[in-house]
Formats: C-alpha cells, structure tokens, sequence
C-alpha cells in the first residue's frame, strides 16, 4: 500500500470514509486493488486480471487503471468512495481559519529529509516551500520566461535559496520520448505541461533529493482558473455557479496527477503535495463563491490563509500555467516548426513528438 497504512485503508473502506485523513493511497488490501477518491496514488491492473497489477502501467502489457475511489477484486469493479459534496459554509471568518489550519498543518509536516521545493513564486508553491525553510527551491524555464523571473522575485522577498533550471531545445528534443514513455500518451497539452517538469526533477534527482514538494490542487481546490471565475459564462464548464465549476476542476485532478506522478517518479524523484492532504480538500470543499473567486482575485482563501507565512507580493502574485510561464509551450511549438511541422497541418506539434518517439 503506498500512502497510507493498510489499517488507515481498512477503516475507510469498512466507514465509507472518503477523505480518511491522508494524502492519497493505493495498493493491494485483502485480494482488491483500492485506489482513493481523488487518484492521488495510480495503480493499474492487467485488463481482466485484478491479481497482475503495478503502480507504473510499463510494467504490464495490457494496463487499465483502477479509477479513484474504485476497488477492483475478482468480483469486478465496484466504486467504494465518493467524494463529499457539502453545501457552502456561511461563516466567512470560519471558512478562512479552517483553510489556514488545514493547509499550515499540511505544509509544516513535510519531512524535509531529501526534500527540495518545485518554485514558480506563485502562492501554491510558496507556501509549501514556507513548511520547509530549510528546502532548496529550483525553477525551471527558458531565458527570460515569467516562471524564472516570478520566482526570483518571490525567493529574494521570502529570503529563500532559488536554483534555476534554464531550458533547453536540446534538452526538450531529447527529454520528450522518455515523458511519452512514462505517460504512455502524446498529446501535446500532456507533453507541455509536464516536460519541465520532468527537466527539473532531474536536475533536483543530479543533485542528490529523492522527494519533490509541488503545489499540485491549489488551482482545482481554491478556484484559480480563469473559466472557474468566468462561471457560468465561459463555455468550458458547465455548472451555473463558481462554486460548481471548482468542483468540475477537482474532478479533474485524478488524470491530472496521474500524468504529473509519472512524470517525477520518471525523473527520480518522489512527489510530495501537502495542499491535497485529506484536510485540505476538506477545508476547500465547502468555500462559498466569494472565497473561490472575488471579482478578478482568485484562489481568495488560499491568499488569505497564506498571509500569515508569506510576504505580500507573493500572496498576491500572479499566476501563469506551467507551458506558458516555462516557455515551454512555445519553445515545443518552434521545435515542431523548424523539423518542417508545420502550423497549417493538423496536430503539427503531436505529429513532431510522435516522429521523436517512432
């Protein structure tokens, strides 16, 4: 079982309990494959054989996942967990201490043995490097990208160690097969995000850490995307209040870390995301719109919470998606450009990442 113990498992299967106070688990618990609600830890089985299973579908040659809050056992698939769905809290001031608690307690008790902090010098990645003083913080990016020039800024302000990971179009060209490999997927939204990533966990690996502490579910938790704020109005979501489209985000999040899981672990690294322990996604469920999203501020709570650990320019610093605050989105679409993939081509950027891993 990885992420938590059989006992802790046990007990949430036996009570229904879908956020049993852990940050994730999967494994094998008498006979069945379990996997929880929000697919923080993958694990795949041989397709029609529960009793072939590993946590990296590579090692099998026909893998299915189990999908969150499933178990799989000789009697099939059965969904064992939910994930809550409680109304908005009405205490405002209620609200924000129970986020500060839960993501503070998350973050502090971080073991930072082996440990360094993936830094973007936004306030998920803050925070988490706030747990632990003592970690170093890398960035990684092209010259010049907001990411490298974002982080800088926030490390002076936090007084913190920053390490730069400056990219490379070498380094993209020949990272790209071995992501392919470990994602088994070449779209190149999957391929975007996650290649600097990988780059900078390798480095993070060269360098003697074995474990990664990210901001992973910030966004998804505390409302950070732009078609969440935009709810209803934005085509991208369906629900008809901020509320519902966060939580169509948090649906997303078991495919979301699956590909980020297997990309560190790839790299060398073990991932480590205190904003998705059990009690964080229990503190971010219940927000009202307004502490989602306040006008054109987002992730309200999560700024709030983080005010006392945090300067202020880093509480509000802006945010960009990891492809586009990289480079790395650009720098890929270059490289399809110059190998004669061109734009006017359909999928001209997977077309290139295909002809790299063929």
């Amino acid at each position: 079982m990885r992420g938590a113990p059989e006992s802790r498992v046990r007990d949430a299967l036996e009570s229904g309990d879908s956020l049993p106070g852990t940050a994730g688990f999967a494994g094998e618990l008498d006979g069945a494959l379990v996997r929880d609600v929000l697919g923080r830890q993958p694990i795949f089985s041989e397709r029609g054989d529960h009793t072939t299973w590993s946590f990296d579908h590579r090692n099998l040659s026909n893998p299915v996942a189990v999908p969150p809050g499933h178990k799989r056992d000789e009697a099939g698939l059965e969904q064992v967990w939910s994930l809550p769905d409680p109304p908005a809290t009405a205490d405002r001031e209620e609200a924000l201490e129970t986020v500060q608690i839960a993501v503070l307690d998350s973050t502090r008790e971080v073991e930072a043995d082996g440990l360094a902090v993936a830094f973007s010098g936004g306030v998920d990645s803050a925070v988490v490097a706030a747990g632990v003083p003592d970690a170093p913080c890398y960035v990684a990016g092209f010259e010049g990208s907001h990411d490298i020039d974002a982080a800088h800024a926030a490390a002076e302000a936090m007084g913190r160690e920053l390490r730069v990971v400056e990219l490379t179009h070498d380094e993209l060209r020949e990272a790209i097969p071995e992501v392919v490999a470990a994602l088994g997927r070449t779209n190149p939204m999957d391929v975007q995000i996650v290649l600097p990533l990988y780059l900078l966990a390798e480095r993070v690996a060269d360098d003697g850490y074995d474990r990664l502490a990210v901001g992973q579910g910030a966004d998804e938790l505390f409302g950070g995307y732009a078609k969440v704020a935009k709810a209803p109005g934005d085509h991208r979501v369906e629900a008809e209040t901020i509320r519902g489209a966060a939580r169509e985000m948090i649906r997303t999040l078991p495919d979301q870390l699956e590909r980020d899981l297997l990309t560190l672990r790839a790299a060398g690294v073990e991932p480590v995301a205190p904003l998705l322990h059990d009690r964080v996604v229990k503190a971010a469920l219940p927000l009202p719109d307004e502490l989602l999203v306040d006008g054109d501020r987002r992730k309200v709570a999560l700024r709030e919470a983080s005010r006392e650990v945090l300067p202020e320019s880093v509480v509000e610093a802006d945010k960009k998606a990891v492809q586009y605050g990289t480079y790395a989105s650009r720098e890929l679409d270059r490289l399809a450009r110059q190998a004669g993939y061109k734009r006017r081509m359909d999928n001209h950027v997977e077309r290139y990442i295909r002809s790299l891993v063929e």
